[in-house]
């Protein structure tokens, strides 16, 4: 298979992202004293920017690799709501999946830019799971959008309340019922309700907190090894596949393990690399391709946005470009 023939099969492909959507927003200015009131800088405010984030971020790199990707989540009855949608739209994403709140707050992260450095973080958010209602009123969305038809599910687990139990179990059963991939990026709650799917993908330290274990994986893998064969052991998953920063990533399947060593990069930000890694994971198993070939493209793309400064999609042709000369050469 060609590099081009892999992309080309991306086109096909329709994928479902459940998960806790944001909105990432930006004030950038430069600064050239510090305040009289305090001892901070003041910004001289030059530009303001909204970026659609957290698990719309997941489907930005699926739009950006030309699949079709629909969002299925939960935002506020509230100016963030509003501004969410309004992305959605210029970016010609389907608001099918998106169900409205009165009872929540959009997550929205405010981030201030000084002089290119950044200064300040101001999140916007609720973190209570869902009510009753509004699990009933997702799940019924996403069994609308299942109907359609739907190569893969993502599920985007930010922390924010939206994947319950109940919800993470009941996606999970009708992607079983229907043979359709599932793939996760987890968080440490509800790190184990995620039986049964396709790949999990946690990275490092979520591996180390989802188990309560510690070890050094700069002294011996074999801490590490053990630590997921438990987790298999407790979910029952097909894929492990774990990021491991610096030292790259690892994948296994059965009794089959590789470890793909990092690229040499010159790191901007790490922001929003997951969101790239697990949908390009996501769309490589749709194509059938092995796990370790899923895990090489996987690797490269994280590499690549986090050459590039704030949350980003992944660049399709550059990627193209890595996957020939280093997966394909």
């Amino acid at each position: 298979m060609n590099v081009d023939n892999i992309f080309e099969q991306f086109t096909h492909k329709r994928v479902l992202v459940i998960g806790d959507v944001m909105i990432d927003a930006y004030l950038r200015g430069n600064v050239s004293r510090i305040s009289p009131e305090a001892p901070v800088p003041i910004i001289n405010l030059k530009k303001s920017e909204d970026r659609l984030g957290g698990a719309a971020n997941v489907a930005l790199n699926l739009l950006a690799l030309g699949a079709e990707p629909v969002l299925c989540s939960v935002v506020g009855d509230d100016n963030g709501g509003r501004t969410f949608r309004n992305l959605l739209q210029k970016r010609g994403l389907s608001e099918k999946g998106i169900v409205e709140s009165s009872d929540r707050q959009t997550t929205v992260k405010t981030r201030v830019i000084g002089n290119n450095q950044h200064l300040l973080r101001i999140d916007e958010e609720e973190t209570t799971p869902l009510n009753a209602k509004e699990e009933k009123d997702l799940l019924d969305r996403l069994k609308s959008i299942l109907e359609d038809g739907i190569d893969a599910i993502i599920l985007e687990d930010y922390n924010k309340g939206l994947l319950t139990p109940h919800v993470i179990r009941k996606t999970i059963e009708l992607a079983n019922e229907r043979n359709i991939i599932t793939t996760v990026d987890p968080k440490k709650e509800n790190f184990f309700e995620y039986q049964g799917v396709t790949l999990f993908k946690p990275n490092l330290k979520e591996l180390k907190e989802g188990l309560n274990v510690e070890f050094d994986i700069n002294q011996s893998k074999d801490g590490f090894e053990r630590a997921v064969d438990a987790l298999e052991d407790r979910l029952n998953n097909k894929i492990s596949f774990v990021t491991l920063s610096e030292h790259g990533v690892f994948v296994k399947e059965g009794k089959e393990k590789t470890y793909i060593p990092a690229h040499i990069r010159n790191i901007a930000d790490v922001s929003g690399a997951g969101d790239t890694v697990i949908s390009v994971a996501t769309l490589c198993l749709t194509i059938g391709l092995p796990p370790k070939d899923v895990a090489e493209i996987a690797n490269l793309s994280g590499g690549l946005v986090c050459e590039v400064s704030g949350v980003v999609p992944v660049d399709k042709e550059r990627l193209k470009a890595e996957v020939q000369k280093v997966v394909l050469a």
